[in-house]
C-alpha cells in the first residue's frame, strides 16, 4: 500500500470527492481526519472506514481557530500528521452584477484563505515529516463560466498561491505542494444543482459528446485515484505543480464544429 503509515486531514470529505479521496487514502493504509458540515454523513463515511482509521470533526472551515483544531485532533489522536487535502470549498453561481463584497468574501474565505490557513496551522508537522500539501482547485481557475465569477477567483487565487509554496516551501522545508484541477464531476452536489436547473432525474445519463467526449463525466473515485501519486512518497521531490483532470485540453481544444447547443455545465 502507498499510504502505509500516514496521517492526512481531507477537508470537506463528508460528500463528494472529498469522501472518495478519503476512501481512496484509507485503502492505500493511511489514517484520515474526515471533516464537514453533515454530521450525519460523517458518521456514516466514519462507518465503512472504521474508527480505527477515521476520525470525524464537523465545522465550517472558516471558523476561527477551525485549522488549527484540525491539525490538534489529528496530532492528539494518531501522533503526527504527514499531509492535508484542501477540498472544502463552495461551489456557488454568480456574476460582476449580482456578486456583492459579502459574497465574494464568503467564497474567498472558504477556497482559499482557509487552505491557506490550514497550511499554516499545519506546517511544523509538514516540516518535520517532510509532507505534502494537496489543493483540489478546478479547471475554472483559468477564467471560469460566465456564471462562476467568485468561485473562479477563488480557484485562480489557490492555483497561484500553490505554485508559490511549491516552490518555497519545498526550497526551503522540503514540504511538497501541489494540485490538482477537476474537471466536471458527478458528485451528489452536481447532481442535485443540475436538477435545480431543470434538468431531468437522469441528465447525467445521456450527455452531448460537445461537454463529455466520453459520453460520460469524470466519477469522484476517478479524481480520488489521481491523488494518491502525490501524497504518496512516489511522487518524491516534485512540487509546485498543477494538474488539470478532464476529458480534453484547457489550452488547444478542437471544438467540434455542431458545439452550438447551450452548455450543461
Amino acid at each position: 500500500m502507498r499510504l502505509t503509515g500516514k496521517v492526512i486531514i481531507v477537508t470537506g470529505s463528508t460528500t463528494g470527492i472529498g469522501k472518495a479521496i478519503a476512501k481512496k487514502v484509507v485503502s492505500e493504509g493511511a489514517k484520515v481526519i474526515i471533516h464537514g458540515l453533515e454530521e450525519d454523513l460523517g458518521q456514516q463515511v466514519v462507518s465503512e472506514l472504521g474508527a480505527d482509521n477515521a476520525k470525524l470533526h464537523i465545522e465550517d472551515i472558516s471558523n476561527e481557530g477551525a485549522a488549527q483544531r484540525l491539525v490538534d485532533i489529528a496530532v492528539k489522536t494518531w501522533g503526527k500528521l504527514d499531509s492535508i487535502v484542501n477540498n472544502a470549498a463552495i461551489v456557488a453561481a454568480s456574476t460582476l452584477f449580482d456578486t456583492d463584497k459579502a459574497f465574494l468574501n464568503r467564497i474567498l474565505e472558504v477556497n482559499t484563505i482557509s487552505p491557506f490557513l490550514l497550511t499554516q496551522a499545519a506546517i511544523s508537522q509538514l516540516i518535520q515529516n517532510k509532507g505534502a500539501v494537496l489543493n483540489i482547485g478546478s479547471i475554472n481557475a483559468y477564467s471560469g463560466e460566465h456564471n462562476l465569477l467568485a468561485y473562479s477567483i477563488s480557484k485562480g487565487a489557490l492555483m497561484t498561491m500553490t505554485r508559490n509554496l511549491g516552490d518555497s516551501l519545498f526550497r526551503e522545508n522540503g514540504v511538497r505542494v501541489n494540485q490538482i484541477n477537476p474537471g466536471w464531476v458527478l458528485t451528489e452536489n452536481e447532481i442535485a444543482r443540475k436538477k435545480e436547473h431543470g434538468l431531468s432525474d437522469t441528465w447525467y445519463e445521456n450527455l452531448p459528446k460537445n461537454y463529455a467526449p466520453a459520453g460520460r463525466i469524470i466519477l469522484p473515485e476517478e479524481i480520488a485515484a489521481a491523488t494518491i501519486y502525490w501524497l504518496a512518497d512516489e511522487s518524491g521531490p516534485i512540487s509546485g505543480q498543477v494538474v488539470d483532470l478532464e476529458q480534453f485540453p484547457m489550452i488547444g481544444r478542437n471544438i467540434p464544429k455542431d458545439e452550438n447547443s447551450v452548455p450543461l455545465k
